[in-house]
């Protein structure tokens, strides 16, 4: 054949459209394997984003996290670092010349040897090498540029002393429970010459600030301890630039988060989880306080929603807030004038990492939807809907067999409306009964929405082996109001169990569930229900708990916090006359012996909020009984596991459990990405 004619062959071929591959079922790996989308940051003339994308590195065991910037029209997609163990943090200086971020580097320990510590690092926005700017003796954290661009301020623990630094390198380290902290305080460091000050120091820890923003006066969340179980003993103070001058603005036992001070410093924002009263166990709710002091006001003490986020607008005349709807969250504004809300955005999705643009016209956020593990969108109010600046995700809906998500509705066993999410298995055919998951979502302050999924709650993979998945908002969730939140108050097993229990009851009714392939799973909240539902119920043939509390009296002394566990019960355990009958008739332990429902039991060594012991409880009464068991145990591993192995192992330890006690059928675990191909795993060999 000629070549003329090779190449008249060539360009036909050209011509003609490919075919295109044919979407295929996701696989665990599939989903560990997503990037995942954060931190979004716009430059201060609009033009530019910067955000951190994760991917996971099977040799680190771990996901790697690094910077990129994008055109805010979605041209011009840039990797900005590159270093071995990840960066993050990125923060434009005022004039968007300078980029500031976090990165790790070795510094010598006690031992002689090394660690790794977290600096701020400095990178031009045109490129180049990074500088390091800190060479802070602990970790650095919270960073912020002054409003001048001189400046960066930062959190950072207090280092040990050369006494434990000694001490140490002897081995002569035993230490106090629950007293092995430093404290953490607010720093600040020049650019030009990199010197570093210590703006605040005490018997107290800084656990969040902000700046005004003029760069004259700095909000700070101030702790007895840096310990998550003291944050509701928090208070919000104002200090001048210097750290010197402060004045407390709160007094009250519980935890103010999203602190910001006014356009023109004279008020003060913060949200918390109290009532007009400073009242515990509320929806988190929006409150202002004057900058000089005085009392705290209650902006919408009748608003239906959580407010996960509020910021002041540019003006000062309204307050932009993130509210949490329920399956769904959205951009509200609040006019300070008329105290009237009005709800900006409106999706099947979840809005998060959300920040504003410096006119305070548009916003910046990552969008959660079903069909996309999250993109950064922005929104202003030009526009009809969200748009997307990033399309990293838009092969996941190409290349994969997705299942299709709603939101459903029930009636309770007392007549209340409850919400959550169904996902219905691929292939789906109306008239024919599914197996059905029930996955309950931890906090439980918290709630289910319509999103993709995730290594805890691997939605996609479940529906491609033919499961339906129920996420059940149930009593206790947020984003309903303040009853359906405080219905756990005084009796946490109250209305939350037959929600669940009900919900599986419509989709049966409805035809979607088959009642003979139940099966229940969750994490940390999600653990607990799991725990009460197997001691209520035998419905289910198969079921994971995950760092699930069984003990309710033993979990309050074990756990690193108690705050809001004390009014679920009455009290504490530990006072006079304590509600003890209250706490046992609450632990799924009190009725184990009911259980004859499979289960397996999976925590992390290193759980602090739901320690081990828990799930030892559990597990050492089902076997005992003889009902079938296993308690895993990742090492390391703190409340959520973060180790790329583990988290694949507890997805294929499930389905493999859901299939053999559910479904009857074989399962073959899905193996790290190039690794040579070994005889199935199984659990009996683990």
């Amino acid at each position: 054949m000629s070549r003329l004619k090779i190449s008249l062959l060539a360009l036909l071929a050209l011509a003609v459209p490919l075919q295109a591959q044919p979407r295929r079922p996701m696989t665990l790996i599939d989903m560990i394997e997503a990037p995942q989308l954060s931190d979004p940051q716009v430059s201060p003339d609009g033009r530019q984003v910067l955000f951190v994308m994760s991917k996971p590195d099977w040799k680190a065991n771990t996901r790697i996290s690094h910077i990129w910037r994008v055109n805010a029209d979605g041209s011009g997609l840039v990797q900005m670092t590159n270093g071995v163990k990840g960066e993050s943090s990125p923060h434009w200086s005022p004039d968007g010349k300078l980029i500031a971020f976090l990165g790790r580097k070795p510094s010598s320990s006690a031992e002689g040897g090394s660690e790794e510590t977290t600096q701020i690092y400095l990178i031009h926005n045109n490129g180049g090498e990074a500088e390091q700017l800190t060479e802070h003796s602990t970790a650095v954290s919270s960073i912020s540029w002054s409003p001048d661009g001189e400046s960066l301020y930062f959190l950072s623990s207090d280092p040990k002393t050369e006494e434990e630094k000694k001490r140490d390198k002897q081995k002569d380290d035993v230490y106090a429970f629950d007293e092995d902290y430093k404290q953490t305080h607010l720093w600040r460091v020049r650019i030009a010459g990199k010197g570093e000050k210590k703006l605040t120091d005490g018997n107290f820890s800084d656990t969040a600030y902000s700046l005004s923003r003029d760069g004259k006066k700095i909000v700070l969340s101030r702790a007895p301890t840096p310990r998550f179980g003291d944050s509701d003993q928090s208070e919000v103070f104002v200090t001048d630039a210097s750290g010197a001058g402060e004045i407390q603005l709160t007094h009250n036992r519980v935890a103010e988060s999203n602190i910001e001070i006014s356009p023109d410093n004279s008020q003060v924002l913060f949200t918390a989880g109290a009532n007009r009263k400073f009242e515990t166990y509320y929806n988190s709710n929006l409150f202002v306080v004057p900058s000089g002091g005085g009392e705290a006001r209650l902006l919408l003490p009748d608003f239906p929603y959580g407010i996960d986020d509020a910021r002041w607008s540019r003006d000062g005349r309204s307050v932009f807030m993130l509210c949490n709807m329920g399956v769904h969250n959205e951009l509200h504004q609040l006019d300070l004038d008329s105290r009237t809300p009005k709800q900006l955005t409106d999706g099947a999705h979840a809005l998060g990492s959300w920040s504003l643009f410096e006119s305070g016209s548009r916003h910046l956020f990552i969008l959660n939807e079903p069909q996309n593990p999250g993109e950064v969108y922005v929104w202003g109010p030009d526009m009809s809907a969200p748009a997307p600046v990033t399309r990293i995700l838009e092969y996941v809906a190409r290349d994969f067999e997705l299942p299709r998500v709603e939101k459903i509705q029930w009636k309770g066993a007392d007549g209340v409306i409850v919400e959550g999410v169904l996902t219905y298995p691929l292939g789906y055919q109306e008239g024919k009964r599914y197996p059905l998951v029930v996955d309950t979502h931890g906090g439980p302050q918290s709630s289910d929405k319509l999103v993709f999924g995730s290594w805890s709650q691997y939605k996609p993979v479940l529906a491609a082996k033919g499961y339906a998945v129920l996420q059940p908002n149930y009593r206790g969730s947020t984003g309903y109001g303040n009853a359906f939140l405080r219905d756990m108050v005084g009796h946490y097993f109250n209305q939350a169990h037959l929600d669940v229990m009900a919900g599986v009851d419509y989709l049966i009714q409805r035809g979607i569930a088959d009642p003979e392939r139940l099966v229940k799973m969750g994490w940390s909240a999600g653990g607990h229900m799991t725990n009460k539902m197997i001691t209520f119920t035998d419905r289910f043939k198969a079921a994971s708990s995950g760092a699930g509390a069984g003990n309710w009296i033993s979990m309050y002394a074990q756990s690193d916090v108690r705050s809001y566990r004390t009014p679920w019960f009455g009290g504490t355990p530990w006072q006079k006359d304590a509600p003890i009958s209250v706490y046992w008739d609450n632990s799924p332990l009190k009725d184990v012996w009911k259980v004859k429902t499979p289960t397996i039991f999976l925590v992390g060594e290193k759980d602090v909020r739901v320690p081990m012991p828990q799930s030892v409880e559990m597990h050492r009464a089902l076997k005992t009984n003889g009902v079938p068991t296993r308690l895993y145990v990742a090492p390391r591993e703190p409340h959520g596991w973060g180790e790329l192995r583990h988290q694949l192992f507890k997805m294929n330890v499930e389905l493999e459990w859901f299939e053999k006690y559910a479904m009857g059928r074989s399962y073959t675990w899905e193996k790290v990405p190039g690794e040579a191909e070994k005889e199935p795993t199984t659990s009996s060999s683990r």
